[in-house]
């Protein structure tokens, strides 16, 4: 049985916790929106469509913040479609994902749904076939109160409030050949710094999100993000980074190791941009939002994908049905994030519902909850006060795609009234016998220990199996004297709330 030890020592914080950390994403993508939180005849909706047994799954996930409308549909969307009476709203095609786009659910909807959960919008603009008055435009309609054209239409509307975004992507993955309208750096990085100017012309306390990579895989990483940076440092406050992991040719060893990729994807952004920080002699710090994160089975999609000669309204596109092992990589890919709380001060779950989702409908049937569910929301629920970075003392094994990997990894976080830690253990067979000294954060009782593992991590909640996988109570879990210890069954992820 492997053994490990963690120190936690409540002097080595990190940076405090960001709730922008649990925020996920929506774009008008397969069933995301429509027959996922919108399907007016469903026997959950309400009076805008939207149905409600959705809108409690995703406060008990914990959603913070959504990025709307997308993702690659951003790049050929016109904002104008989406807003005013819904019967006089035009059908698109969307060329992103080959479907037609009703319009049905538009900014102003969704601004509503978002008081249903209590979540922030950060808002996509579309940079890569439109530009720089049109980004104007949906600015002034979405946050200007009132006594112009287009705040005044919004008024008209049914949105006398003014949606008050704070923050804004400028585009979405403009490095990608699938992208419409892809750029070069050096093209994005000029148009990117001028909209973001002059959105800032309107609004100075605006936070702007510019594209970063696509992935660390991409032949510019990096390149890109110190050419886009050069021409927009001085106008936007974030860089995004997406990545997206899956389990190739049953390397189930190195696919848990996933964290590893993203730490030093982030890790490679942060220098990155720090460098030109300095060359710019500048005192500010351009952070990371890490707006698409998640497992996705991309290689099967790419290999199975049909071409369609109709166009179709939102097609069953990217639903994955996810396993235990999917779930511990997901969990802990959070930790990871939290692990950089310093930096990535926002990041988004991709997506939502039903498209690479945590959450699952059937249309005029249930909506459950999949194995990466569980994860995010303890996570999100325990997570608060600062992130410790511990000390982790584990045996390794060498993974084929990351090299050296701890067996156990581990984040924390303490605040005045609960500790939380949060653990993996990734060995294929082994459960790990775990001590953890936790002296100094003064907490001596367990409030909750709880573990998501399996027998057959290829395990799966289905429409057929809803509950199949959940958490359980680890019954292991003993504090005495400040010494915490537990066992951590094999491709496990738990999560340990002491007060």
């Amino acid at each position: 049985m492997p053994r490990a030890h963690i120190e936690l020592d409540k002097r080595a914080v990190i940076a405090p916790v960001h709730r922008r950390t649990f925020g996920s994403f929506v774009e008008h993508l397969g069933r995301c929106v429509y027959d996922g939180l919108y399907e007016p005849g469903h026997p959950s909706a309400d009076e805008d469509g939207f149905r409600l047994d959705v809108v409690r799954l995703v406060k008990e996930l914990g959603s913070t913040t959504i990025r709307y409308p997308g993702g690659n549909f951003v790049s050929g969307f016109r904002w104008e479609d989406s807003v005013g009476p819904r019967e006089q709203r035009p059908v698109r095609r969307d060329l992103a994902w080959h479907s037609l786009e009703s319009n049905q659910v538009g900014l102003d909807e969704f601004a509503r749904w978002l008081r249903l959960i209590d979540a922030e919008l950060m808002l996509a603009v579309n940079v890569a076939t439109r530009g720089i008055l049109p980004a104007l435009d949906l600015l002034e309609y979405a946050n200007h109160p009132s006594g112009t054209t287009l705040s005044d239409l919004r008024i008209a509307n049914g949105s006398p409030e003014p949606h008050n975004v704070r923050m804004w992507c400028l585009g979405n993955e403009m490095d990608g050949s699938w992208q419409t309208g892809f750029m070069t750096a050096d093209d994005y990085g000029k148009i990117a710094a001028r909209t973001a100017a002059a959105m800032k012309m309107a609004d100075k306390d605006l936070e702007l999100v510019v594209c970063g990579s696509s992935g660390s895989a991409i032949s510019t990483f990096g390149d890109w993000e110190r050419t886009v940076l050069e021409h927009s440092y001085d106008y936007v406050d974030y860089i995004s980074c997406h990545a997206y992991y899956e389990e190739l040719d049953g390397d189930l060893g190195s696919f848990l190791a996933s964290a590893i990729d993203m730490d030093y994807f982030i890790d490679t952004v942060v220098a990155t941009a720090d460098h030109v920080g300095y060359k710019k002699r500048s005192s500010k710090k351009i952070n990371v939002s890490f707006d698409e994160w998640n497992v996705w089975y991309l290689k099967a999609h790419q290999e199975s994908q049909k071409t369609y000669d109709e166009w179709r309204y939102a097609p069953r596109q990217l639903e994955d049905v996810y396993t235990v092992a999917d779930a511990v990589v997901v969990g802990n890919m959070l930790m990871t994030l939290l692990k950089h709380s310093d930096r990535v001060t926002s990041a988004s779950l991709a997506q939502l519902v039903n498209v690479i989702a945590p959450i699952m409908t059937e249309p005029g049937g249930p909506a459950w909850r999949q194995t990466t569910f569980y994860p995010f929301s303890i996570t999100s629920r325990l997570a608060s006060g600062d992130v410790l970075r511990p000390v982790i003392q584990s045996p390794q094994y060498e993974t084929a795609q990351h090299g050296d990997a701890s067996v156990v990894d581990a984040i924390a976080t303490v605040d005045e009234d609960r500790a939380a830690v949060f653990l993996v253990n990734r060995h294929l067979t082994e459960p790990a016998q775990l001590s953890i000294d936790v002296r100094s954060l003064g907490f001596s009782r367990i409030a909750e220990a709880t573990t998501l593992s399996d027998a057959d991590v290829y395990a799966k909640n289905t429409l057929e199996a809803q509950c199949r996988v959940a958490p359980a109570a680890n019954g292991t879990a003993t504090l005495d004297d400040g010494m915490l210890t537990i066992e951590l069954p094999p491709v496990s992820w738990t999560a340990i709330a002491l007060n």
